[in-house]
C-alpha cells in the first residue's frame, strides 16, 4: 500500500506532505523521515467546522469552546503522498539565506521565537506550529500573551501554519501592540472589571438569599398562625363544653332546690306553686329539642358519659372517684409520652392495685376500651396495640379526665 503520510523517526509525528516535513525539520532539526500508511487524523468540529489533527488538539478545542461533537473525515482527505517537493528544499547549512542563483526568489524561513515559552505552550497541548505562530505575532512578550493570541485567532484558517519571514530580513519579531506600561494599565483595568463583576454577582446572590429567607420566614409565620388559630378554636370548644356542663349542673341544683322548696311548703301546709308559672319555657325547650336531628355520639362524648356514669355510680365516695380519674389520667399520659413502651400499653386485669383503683369501678374498663385498649389472652390483660394508638383520642381522653378532676360540677346530672 502506498504511503499516505511521512512519519518522523525521531519524535513519531505524522506529516501530510513534504512541505510539512521540511518545516518540521527546520523547527526540530529532525531529519529521519519515512513513508507511513498511517493517515493523519482529520477530526472536524460539527459546530464550528474547525479541523483538528490529533486527539489532544480536539480535547483542547473542547475545553476552550465547549464543542464536543467531532466528525472523523480522515479517510475522506487521505491520499497517497508525493515525495516530489513543489519548491526547492531549504539549505539548512546556509543560515544566511543566500541562494545559488542570483535571480532566485527571496527565501522565506520560520522566525526565531522564545524556546522556553514554546516548550511551555507545547506542554499545555498546543501544536508546535500554532504555538510558534502565537509567539511570533504576540512579539514573544509572555506566555499569557501567546495564549490570548491563540484564543483570539483559533478560528483563523492558517492558525496551524508556521509563520514565514524573509531569510535576509534584519527586522526582529513584531512588537506587541501595546507597550509594557499600556499592558500593565490594561491588566489593571481587566482586574478591576473582574472585581466589580464579582462584587455585583455576590450582591445579586445575597439579594436572592435574602428573598429566600423572607419567603421561608413568611411560610413559618403562616404555619404558626394556623397552628395558633387551631389551638384557639380547640380552647374555645373546650370552654364551651365546660360552660355547658356547669349550666346543666346549675340547672340540676336549681331543680333540686325547687323540689326541696315544694316539699317544705307541703309540710307547712302551704299550697303548691303553679308549675306552669314557674317553668313557662320548659315545653318550648322540649319541643325545640324534639325538632333537632338525631346525631350519633362522638368518641369524646362517649368518654364524657362514661366518666359521668362512673362518678354517679360512686357519688358517695368522692375520694375513690377522684383516685380512679387520676389513675386513668396517668395511664393515658404514659401512653402519650412512651408509645413504644409495651409495659405502659399492657395491664393485667387481676392486678390488685388496678382493681382497687379502676377495675372494680363501673365504667373504668369501658373508658379504657374507648381509648383503644382490648382484652387479650382470655380477658387476662388489657392491651393497646402500637398501630392502634390514636394521639387525638389519647389527648381527648386526657382533656376529659382533667375536666372531670377539676370541674366541681362534673357528673352532677
Amino acid at each position: 500500500m502506498a504511503g499516505v503520510s511521512l512519519k518522523c523517526g525521531d519524535c513519531g509525528a505524522l506529516l501530510k506532505s513534504v512541505e510539512e516535513a521540511q518545516e518540521h525539520a527546520e523547527l526540530t532539526s529532525h531529519s529521519n523521515f519515512a513513508e507511513s500508511t498511517e493517515a493523519v487524523l482529520n477530526l472536524v468540529c460539527t459546530t464550528c467546522k474547525k479541523p483538528c489533527r490529533s486527539k489532544t488538539e480536539s480535547d483542547l478545542h473542547t475545553k476552550r469552546t465547549g464543542h464536543t461533537e467531532f466528525v472523523d473525515k480522515t479517510m475522506e482527505t487521505v491520499k497517497p503522498i508525493s515525495l516530489e517537493a513543489p519548491k526547492p528544499a531549504l539549505d539548512i547549512d546556509n543560515p544566511d539565506g543566500s541562494s545559488g542563483s542570483g535571480d532566485a526568489a527571496e527565501e522565506m524561513v520560520v522566525p526565531e521565537v522564545d524556546q522556553k515559552i514554546l516548550e511551555e505552550l507545547e506542554g499545555m497541548g498546543f501544536p508546535k506550529a500554532r504555538a510558534t505562530r502565537a509567539l511570533h505575532y504576540s512579539g514573544n512578550a509572555s506566555l499569557e500573551a501567546a495564549v490570548n493570541w491563540v484564543v483570539e485567532h483559533e478560528n483563523d484558517p492558517d492558525v496551524d501554519e508556521l509563520p514565514k519571514v524573509p531569510a535576509n530580513s534584519k527586522a526582529g519579531p513584531p512588537k506587541p501592540a501595546l507597550t509594557p506600561e499600556e499592558v500593565k494599565i490594561k491588566a489593571q483595568e481587566l482586574r478591576e472589571r473582574a472585581r466589580k463583576k464579582k462584587e455585583e454577582e455576590e450582591k445579586r446572590m445575597e439579594r436572592e438569599r435574602e428573598k429566600e429567607r423572607i419567603r421561608i420566614g413568611k411560610e413559618l409565620l403562616e404555619a404558626k398562625r394556623i397552628e395558633e388559630d387551631n389551638e384557639r378554636k380547640r380552647i374555645i370548644l373546650l370552654r364551651k363544653a365546660e360552660k355547658e356542663e356547669e349550666r346543666r349542673a346549675r340547672e340540676k341544683i336549681r331543680q333540686k332546690v325547687e323540689e326541696d322548696k315544694a316539699e317544705r311548703r307541703r309540710k307547712l301546709g302551704l299550697p303548691a306553686e303553679d308549675p306552669a308559672a314557674a317553668k313557662p319555657s320548659v315545653p318550648v325547650v322540649e319541643e325545640k329539642k324534639s325538632s333537632l336531628p338525631i346525631r350519633p355520639a362522638t368518641k369524646t362524648e362517649q368518654m364524657r358519659e362514661c366518666l359521668r356514669s362512673l362518678k354517679q355510680a360512686h357519688k358517695e365516695d368522692d375520694a375513690k372517684v377522684k383516685r380512679a380519674f387520676q389513675t386513668l389520667l396517668t395511664y393515658m399520659g404514659n401512653v402519650a409520652k412512651n408509645p413504644d413502651e409495651e409495659k405502659f400499653r399492657k395491664i393485667r386485669l387481676t392486678n390488685q392495685t388496678f382493681q382497687d383503683r379502676v377495675g372494680s369501678l363501673r365504667g373504668g374498663i369501658e373508658f379504657m376500651e374507648l381509648c383503644g385498649f382490648e382484652k387479650i389472652e382470655g380477658g387476662e390483660f388489657l392491651f393497646l396495640p402500637r398501630d392502634k394508638i390514636d394521639s387525638a383520642i389519647i389527648n381527648s381522653a386526657g382533656t376529659e379526665l382533667n375536666s372531670a378532676i377539676n370541674n366541681p360540677f362534673f357528673g352532677v346530672l
